[in-house]
């Protein structure tokens, strides 16, 4: 309560409109906090003001908190979501700022108090302003208005990316100077938007991010006040992502100031938070991006009747136990020739109850029990295929799914050529429709769990890289925290490694730094974590896997950046042990059926099981 009753007394607590009248009256710059009853004053400033008030220690300078419904003067900000700061000086209104945002806040008071003082001591005149904002909220339809009706086009072949000149940096006026290097720098701005976020769409944004400690203080940046949306491509044929990317500099700015001066961020960001500009990641994200942003925008090549139907689909392949066992690489060249990517990928036991569940409209089939025992006979390749209608593309390759028909009519198709002369049962699945393709996939790539931990090393030197490739991977962080194992907590996380050579090493070593705990989750979570990570040793995963994060961070196969776990089972270990009993069916975001492969023990992949005991840092 004591430390309730000292904040009452640092802002002064404006309730009525008399009260308000006077207060402005007062003599020098008084910084009004508008607050709406149902969520009262923003607390995450009060120790800032605090701060500010103490260093400055200037009796001019004054703090005070109103509710807007309370006041007739304030009725135009009565339903805002957003924090609200006003500026007052001599009863007239001399700045605004909408947001929690420290920075700005912080400048725009010792600029205002500065600015107040030549007022009163050489007479200058002060510059009174309107809230701009509540002026063009009338004529404003929507906070993110769309383009004009008529499609606007990404001209077929370019390259293109999605960048955010961030809301302090326009409130700040550089924005025009950004735009105008932008362009001197050689690339071309497609679209040029003005845009305020709400809270919610900040959030439906950066929802993969919704683990992180900073989360709720990005969501109120991002929606403080306008930023500008920009579509930029390359005025060349060169892919324009890694030239934006590299343009911005790293999102740390100290790194950026450091590593990369002239760069974006170098120059006008002051922290990681505030790092003036934001550029797609990849492709992919640059594409959910456009769509938020712009949903307008088409590209060009998509707008013919050709391209619309060739648009990237997926669809579910299965290879059945006999050609797997012995011809599975031939089949998997098949598929590449074809120009298929693979998306994911899953070997795996099924049971006669999941056989059932996936076949469930073919069990009162003559041919069913026949294709339950070749179901259940051995491991099965289960692979998500992406491709320009994947569907229609991966059915013409399979051939007609009876086998007397495929040999006699497509004896090219892939059904004919890995044909087992003892089978009746055709070897090879594909989906039939779109839908049953994502259902399909659904059913053996749900989204599953993973643990995943940034190694103290990794953690100092490479967090906010290591987090951004997170993040453009498509993973959602369903909880996230910093810890520092004790030597006893080390050795339970690790026990699964006593005994071998590198056990003590690898426990001193993870004890050396904090380290970023996170539950990762999305389709196929524990196998993509994997391949993000690349192999346990770096010099190897620079060979075949490249852009993978131990290729890029990793020291050695011991200081190898970051740790996963090897199958879901180890994963819930883990998990429960370093999170203790959470909802784990919120950080999968879904419930997963008995039914789907992943509920079935022992699902991993012999090779995986191999690997978990006899390469010495597999997933530590």
């Amino acid at each position: 309560m004591a430390g309730k009753k000292k904040d009452l007394t640092f802002q002064i607590a404006v309730t009525n409109q008399e009260h308000w009248e006077e207060v402005l009256s007062s003599k020098g710059l008084i910084l009004v906090d508008i607050y709406q009853a149902w969520c009262g004053p923003c607390k995450a400033v009060v120790s800032l003001f605090r701060k500010i008030k103490n260093e400055l220690g200037d009796d001019l300078l004054q703090f005070a908190v109103a509710e807007a419904d309370s006041i007739d003067a304030l009725e135009k900000y009565r339903g805002k979501c957003e924090p609200t700061f006003l500026f007052f000086a001599a009863g007239e209104l001399v700045a605004v700022v909408r947001g929690a945002n420290a920075p700005l806040l912080q400048k725009t008071i010792v600029d205002q108090l500065e600015a107040e003082k030549k007022v009163l001591t050489h007479g200058l005149e002060r510059n009174v302003i309107k809230d701009e904002a509540l002026l063009e909220e009338e004529e404003e339809t929507s906070p993110l208005p769309a383009l004009a009706t008529d499609d606007e086009l990404v001209p077929s072949g370019k390259s293109y990316t999605v960048a955010i000149i961030k809301p302090d940096v326009v409130a700040h006026g550089k924005a025009d100077e950004i735009i105008m290097k932008i362009q001197e720098a050689g690339f071309e701005i497609l679209a040029n938007e003005e845009k305020t976020m709400t809270e919610s769409e900040a959030r439906d944004l950066y929802q993969h991010r919704a683990g992180e400690e900073k989360f709720e203080e990005l969501i109120q940046f991002m929606s403080s006040g306008p930023c500008h949306v920009l579509i930029i491509s390359n005025t060349g044929d060169e892919d324009v992502i890694p030239a934006w990317r590299e343009f911005i500099g790293p999102t740390d700015v100290e790194i950026a100031k450091k590593e990369k001066p002239d760069s974006l961020r170098a120059q006008y960001g002051t922290e990681v938070l505030y790092n003036a500009v934001h550029g797609s990641s990849d492709r992919e994200q640059a594409s959910r991006e456009l769509a938020f942003f712009f949903p307008n925008y088409k590209l060009q090549q998509q707008l013919t009747e050709e391209s619309a139907s060739s648009a990237p689909e997926r669809t579910l392949a299965l290879i059945r136990p006999e050609v797997l066992k012995d011809r599975k690489d031939e089949v998997l060249q098949s598929i590449r020739d074809a120009g298929f990517s693979i998306a994911m990928q899953k070997e795996i036991m099924l049971t006669t109850q999941q056989v059932q569940e996936f076949y469930k409209e073919h069990v009162n089939e003559d041919y069913y029990p026949a294709l339950e025992q070749q179901m259940t006979s051995g491991p099965v390749l289960a692979l998500a295929l992406v491709k320009e209608n994947a569907v229609r593309h991966w059915r013409d390759l399979l051939g007609p799914a009876n086998i007397a028909e495929a040999l006699s009519d497509k004896p090219d198709s892939l059904r004919a050529q890995f044909n087992p002369q003892e089978s009746a049962i055709n070897q090879l699945h594909g989906s039939s429709t779109l839908d049953e393709a994502e259902k399909e996939i659904q059913f053996f790539f749900p989204v599953e769990r993973t643990l995943a931990a940034i190694k103290p090393d990794a953690l100092e030197e490479h967090k906010e890289e290591i987090m951004e490739r997170i993040q453009a991977s498509g993973f959602n962080i369903s909880e996230i925290k910093e810890t520092s194992l004790s030597k006893e907590m080390a050795e339970e996380f690790y026990k699964e490694h006593k005994g071998k050579p590198f056990y003590s090493q690898l426990v001193d070593y993870m004890c050396r730094g904090p380290c970023l705990m996170m539950i990762l989750s999305k389709e196929n979570a524990v196998q993509e974590w994997r391949s993000l990570m690349g192999p346990t040793d770096p010099t190897e995963a620079q060979k075949t896997s490249p852009n993978s994060l131990r290729s890029l961070f990793a020291k050695s196969v011991l200081e190898n950046a970051v740790h996963g776990s090897s199958n879901e089972d180890h994963a819930a270990e883990k998990i429960k042990f370093l999170f203790g009993d959470i909802d784990l069916e919120r950080a999968v975001n879904g419930t997963q059926t008995d039914t789907t492969p992943e509920s079935v023990a022992g699902d991993i992949t012999q090779s995986e099981e191999n690997e978990e005991d006899t390469a010495p840092a597999s997933d530590h």
